[in-house]
């Protein structure tokens, strides 16, 4: 039966993609596509669909990595302040006139300040040669408070018309998505999700306390610096695709704990199927309810997850990890 399930999760993956390269503000047959309908399809909408999928499987995943680890279904990969350290990053690279890589200046920054960010939250949450748990949510809380802060006075100290891109950025842009940062960001992406595979079996014996996981042989401190680094991989490079979304890693492991239950052998990659589809839907909406305008996807994915998740409280299975 849960197989099954997961077979139905994947289909509808696909449904949603499909939906998403065909759908819009102007329609495309695909049995029938013009020139400019061809070149629409393939410059633009796909490499948009391919980073929206990515995203979406990077944040659902680490937001199943991360409730484990941490044992809190509450917790969120942007929880740990690396969302506002690349949005940081980015604008003092905007700022700076940091222009070295080109287009790529503010995808590249970003990732370069997650993964600085991971870095110093991995060090404050390092106790007795281990990530403790505790440590590690009080450390991303606080340096996310930290540098919000600090992007907060950059902005209104700055006349720099550049940061509009920065703000729209931070609330999940994917228009400016193209191919050129697609196959380096694939590369962290897949290697945090096949990392998260390989020691899924571990992080079901964190999920039920230390003490067990060391009964049935399991390095606990070593197991937990090993997820905490694929969730950074992947949320690193998932910022630095379109910025930062909400509500994906936070909703879409309690939808797949739901469906499929809390084995994260299963969990993990379902959470990863459903927040890659969730975001195209997201995408979708949000280029197709007000054309020529559109919504940031991270505005839309808000809007729908917020919701969604206050009905999902009142189950009482919800909260459990």
């Amino acid at each position: 039966m849960r197989t099954m399930r997961f077979g139905i999760f994947v289909v509808v993956a696909a449904l949603i993609l499909v939906l998403a390269l065909f759908a819009g503000p102007r329609m495309i047959n695909p049995f029938s596509m013009s020139g400019t309908e061809r070149e629409i399809l393939f410059a633009i909408r796909l490499p948009r669909v391919v980073v929206a999928m990515l995203m979406g499987m990077a944040l659902g995943a680490s937001g199943a990595i991360l409730q484990g680890v941490l044992r809190n279904p509450l917790a969120d990969p942007y929880i740990l302040g690396i969302s506002s350290g690349a949005s940081l990053a980015a604008a003092l690279g905007l700022m700076s006139g940091f222009y070295f890589f080109g287009s790529l200046s503010v995808p590249v920054t970003a990732f370069i300040g997650a993964v600085l960010v991971s870095l110093l939250v991995g060090a404050f949450g390092m106790k007795r040669g281990g990530l403790w748990p505790e440590r590690l949510l009080l450390a991303g809380i606080g340096l996310n408070f930290l540098f919000s802060a600090m992007l907060m006075l950059l902005m209104s100290v700055s006349s720099d018309d550049g940061l509009r891109r920065v703000v729209l950025w931070m609330f999940g842009d994917l228009s400016m998505a193209d191919w050129t940062l697609i196959p380096s960001a694939s590369i962290f992406v897949l290697a945090g999700l096949a990392i998260a595979l390989w020691r899924s079996k571990a992080l079901n014996a964190l999920i039920l306390g230390d003490e067990f996981a060391y009964s049935l042989g399991f390095a606990v401190q070593r197991e937990r610096l090993i997820m905490f680094a694929a969730m950074a991989l992947m949320t690193s490079a998932s910022v630095s695709l379109g910025g930062t979304i909400g509500f994906i890693g936070l909703l879409m492991p309690h939808i797949a704990r739901f469906l499929l239950g809390a084995d994260s052998r299963v969990l993990i990659p379902a959470s990863a199927v459903a927040g890659g589809a969730f975001l195209c839907l997201a995408d979708l909406i949000g280029r197709s309810l007000m054309p020529p305008l559109e919504l940031p996807s991270g505005t839309v994915t808000a809007i729908i997850g917020a919701p969604y998740f206050l009905y999902l409280l009142r189950r009482k299975d919800v909260l459990s990890v």
